[in-house]
């Protein structure tokens, strides 16, 4: 099978695996959001905020380089698989016994048995990591597919049983511990068939993933920073309740960026690793990819500003309205977001995981000012609009680099940009006379406007863009 039939069979199973896992997400919040207040919200968010902090140290940057070195050997694979286990323990000490500082900045008591529990996800997920990553690099997307789809489910329904029994917060916390039990044994089982850990550990044989991986956790460290500051200044200072109203946002709004774009870099990365040194055929590709993300996600940004105030109450129910001026702002981040998010796979395709780091850091650099003077002015939703500026000035600064990496490349973009934002403007227009004319309110006219936004924009991709015949060739090779 060529590399490019690979691509597009390993884009359908991530694809029926993300949309299968979105679904199941997309329940869990409805269902939850009845049950549990802004506030629960806000302290899950804060567990999961811790967790994403401490997976910056433990992965190392090891699935990348992993896949940028195709590594093999099996003395190397070991050493990195019980440094990994070591090192998910330390972590979990570590949050363990830092909730009590935890609570001290967010004035949560609920925080302390959350966290504590949340601890314990550092000693199952590396047990099968590793597997996850060989299985990538192999390009057994079947499997991962299936890894994810299985977890989802289990992880959803345990989520929702325990809400519906009483145990708030701590219910959302027990389903992505069984998910991640679930992936584990499920990766284990299938990736022994590319390796198996024999008792060895020799820190000097993994001397090159170390150093690969430098940059990747100083990057990792300066990135979340500058991605979460919003999330830690709105906990520590309004409150794990409007944490939870940006949250249910954030979810909302940064669902195609979160969902979407990895089924294309997940695909892509182990392709392009293997055509690092042809410059043309990467620029080419970056190219294909943006325009490919452009044309998914633009439509669902766009109608997803438009019908924000009909999909929140009835999605989320009563008592949300407050997310949705906050999701017209995500909506830009997120399209911003989705542009810049090739650069890391190229980056990493070029061996030159240090320009992400320096990206972050001029970031960060300007996101905190940004964070302090909005958030001082204009509460939440000047955080909001800080978070939308740095964004905007962070993808100034990735094509910037992407320039330097691969040549010029602008000019090729905004001609294929031009299509897919005249197409989104023409049914935002039509949607909001529908809205003006007819109304909004009510699952009949949510309905009738994602119908009406999908035909229009669906027609004219067809018209302008894409063939019948050209359809007919990817069902083909799918």
């Amino acid at each position: 099978m060529s590399n490019k039939n690979k691509a597009i069979n390993g884009g359908k199973w991530i694809t029926i695996s993300t949309v299968v896992a979105t679904v199941f997400q997309f329940m869990q919040v409805a269902i939850l959001a009845r049950l549990l207040s802004p506030s629960a919200f806000g302290v899950v968010s804060i567990s999961t905020l811790i967790i994403a902090f401490f997976n910056i140290f433990t992965n190392l940057g090891f699935s990348n380089s992993i896949i940028y070195k195709q590594e093999q050997d099996r003395k190397v694979l070991s050493t990195l698989y019980f440094l990994n286990l070591i090192l998910g323990v330390v972590i979990f000490i570590a949050i363990y016994f830092s909730a009590p500082l935890i609570i001290a900045y967010y004035k949560e008591a609920k925080l302390g048995s959350v966290i504590k529990l949340s601890s314990t996800y550092f000693l199952i997920v590396y047990f099968g990591q590793i597997y996850y990553f060989l299985l990538e690099k192999e390009l057994q997307f079947k499997s991962v597919a299936i890894i994810e789809i299985a977890g989802a489910v289990i992880g959803t329904t345990v989520t929702i049983k325990l809400a519906y029994s009483g145990f708030e917060a701590l219910s959302l916390i027990y389903g992505q511990l069984c998910m991640q039990l679930v992936r584990t044994v499920l990766q284990i089982i299938i990736g022994r068939k590319y390796f198996v850990p024999k008792i060895y550990f020799n820190i000097r044989s993994i001397k090159e993933h170390l150093q690969f991986g430098v940059y990747n956790v100083a990057d990792g460290f300066i990135g979340f920073i500058q991605s979460n500051a919003d999330n830690i200044i709105i906990g520590g200072v309004l409150g794990v309740k409007m944490l939870g109203y940006y949250t249910i946002a954030i979810q909302l709004a940064v669902f195609p960026i979160t969902k979407l774009n990895p089924i294309v870099l997940q695909v892509t990365y182990p392709l392009l690793a293997k055509m690092k040194d042809n410059l043309s055929g990467l620029k080419n590709s970056y190219l294909k990819i943006l325009d490919f993300l452009s044309y998914i996600n633009l439509p669902l940004l766009a109608g997803l500003f438009i019908t924000a105030d009909s999909v929140v109450p009835l999605f989320y129910g009563p008592g949300w309205g407050q997310t949705i001026e906050l999701i017209k702002i995500f909506v830009f981040i997120s399209f911003f977001s989705c542009l810049s998010h090739p650069l890391y796979t190229l980056a990493f395709t070029r061996g030159k995981p240090k320009l992400l780091f320096y990206l972050n850091l001029a970031t960060l650099a300007v996101k905190l000012p940004l964070l302090y003077v909005f958030s001082k002015y204009w509460g939440v939703t000047g955080i909001a609009m800080a978070f939308l500026l740095a964004t905007f000035i962070n993808l100034v600064l990735n094509f910037c680099i992407v320039q330097h990496l691969i040549g010029a490349f602008i000019n090729t973009f905004l001609k294929n940009l031009l299509k897919p934002i005249f197409f989104c403007l023409l049914m935002v227009a039509i949607i909001y006379a529908y809205k003006l004319f007819i109304g909004y309110a009510g699952i009949v006219n949510t309905i009738t406007q994602v119908c009406l936004g999908g035909i229009i924009y669906g027609v004219l991709t067809l018209i302008y863009k894409i063939s019948f015949s050209e359809i007919k060739a990817l069902k083909k090779a799918i």
